[in-house]
């Protein structure tokens, strides 16, 4: 279903008063007796995303007030688009991108099976036509992830992954290739081939290339693992319930490099999506089988719920082949960095401590946080195998969103600069962030190449 823009040009809009919680009560003691009856009708209060609207004598909303905590808060205005009435408004007062992205946001619908609820959004007025291009932009990028991390993986298996992509390169031009089943093993992928072999959708390693080849190559990676049900080492039904997001890092990776691709930053892009179902059959891939790598080294199955990064190792290792000055990785990879940092915070690991900071501070600033964790090599041990080069998970339950960073940098050279992001691509509902799939560190990510690469 087409989308509309609710970041829009025009003059014929009603006011928008932005009041901060420390100024509301004063805002409100200005207003007109029939404003504040109207308002304490709405149960309008000093408190963050209250909002209420003001009627004229004929009934029509003439104007509107929100409150914030800060003006610079990312979300102050997520909850605007769904609440107020679906009219233009007009911000009285400076508004950040963060929220002006944030309103944006607010308006997401998933309508692919129900599209009769669709509901008709508020509009906010930007001015400035390159600015209001380019926060639409950022925020198509997130619906779109989000769109393809709520899709069953009934309608997104590894096909139709591929399919997303393919239209991302016809879009801008850019080379798509992929290799598909069997291939895996000739074109010498046998970690991504292992894990998906056992499904009826064959698992692929899918290649997006644009740029000028003078420029910085980045290679961007993503965990396309579109179901899990843990494999022989079958997860239990209520963690299983909501995997069909486990391709979350892929949809994160496929919409940075549309960023990438629309903001026409000077960079030699090259995205990798390994994408599989973990799925059970007779050909499944065991615990306790000794699988190969493209790297070279012998991995011992100690987990086949552990699969993300069996599949990441091959794609990490081939997009080095081509020595990228910067290799992002994004991926839905472990439960202990939500038992760590929550649903909100990516896991940030970095073997780059300009980049990690770069990173950070970019999150910041947009409203999209990471949290840094160590990538502590004491904690090696852990994967040790007695018969293989590594064990892809070890029998220790401790650490287990650094045991597997730990296990990706195993094949990252020290010489390539690499930020690997463990993220939930998941809200139960919050302003902004309806309750379904999202896509921590998207923006994060963005505006952080936008300042090292920009256009």
């Amino acid at each position: 279903m087409e989308r509309v823009d609710v970041l829009v040009a025009g003059n014929d809009a009603r006011a928008l008063h932005v009041v901060t919680e420390a100024d509301a009560r004063s805002w409100l003691q200005q207003q007109s007796p029939a404003t504040r009856a109207q308002l304490a009708a709405q149960r309008f209060e000093s408190r963050r995303h209250s909002q209420g609207v003001m009627y004229g004598p004929d009934g029509e909303p003439e104007a509107a007030v929100v409150v914030v905590k800060s003006l610079a808060d990312g979300w102050a205005l997520s909850l605007a688009p769904s609440l107020l009435p679906p009219i233009a408004f007009a911000p009285g007062t400076e508004v950040s991108d963060a929220a002006l992205i944030g309103f944006a946001l607010g308006s997401y619908q998933f309508l692919r099976y129900r599209p009769t609820l669709k509901r008709a959004m508020a509009t906010l007025v930007v001015a400035d036509a390159e600015r209001r291009e380019r926060l639409n932009a950022i925020a198509r990028a997130v619906f779109n992830a989000r769109d393809l991390v709520n899709t069953p993986t009934e309608d997104l298996g590894p096909e139709e992954l591929e399919a997303h992509i393919r239209a991302l390169g016809s879009e801008y031009g850019a080379t798509v290739r992929s290799i598909v089943g069997d291939a895996l093993l000739t074109e010498r992928f046998p970690a991504i081939h292992a894990v998906g072999r056992a499904s009826h959708r064959a698992p692929r390693l899918v290649e997006l290339s644009a740029g000028h080849p003078d420029h910085p190559r980045i290679a961007i990676v993503g965990k396309g693992v579109c179901f899990d049900t843990g494999g022989l080492d079958i997860k239990p039904s209520d963690g299983m319930a909501l995997m069909k997001k486990d391709m979350g890092g892929a949809a994160v990776a496929i919409e940075l490099a549309r960023l990438v691709l629309g903001a026409k930053l000077p960079v030699r892009l090259h995205l990798l999506v390994p994408t599989v179902e973990n799925a059970i059959g007779p050909n499944a891939y065991r615990p306790g089988e000794v699988i190969a790598t493209r790297a070279g080294v012998s991995v011992e199955i100690g987990n086949t719920d552990a699969e993300g990064r069996v599949i990441l190792c091959d794609a990490l290792t081939y997009a080095q082949e081509y020595k990228p000055a910067l290799l992002l990785d994004f991926a839905t990879l472990t439960g202990a960095a939500r038992i760590a940092l929550g649903p909100d915070l990516p896991a940030l690991f970095c073997n780059d401590d300009a980049l990690s900071a770069g990173l950070l501070a970019a999150g910041r600033a947009v409203s999209d946080p990471l949290w840094p964790m160590p990538l502590w090599d004491d904690y090696y041990p852990m994967l040790e195998s007695k018969i293989a080069d590594l064990n892809n998970a070890g029998a220790s339950k401790m650490a287990g969103a650094v045991t597997a960073a730990l296990y990706l940098k195993r094949f990252v050279t020290d010489a390539t600069p690499w930020a690997h992001l463990d993220t939930y691509c998941w809200s139960d509902g919050k302003p902004g962030r309806p309750a379904g799939g999202d896509c921590q560190g998207l923006r994060a990510a963005f505006a952080f190449l936008s300042e090292r690469y920009p256009a």
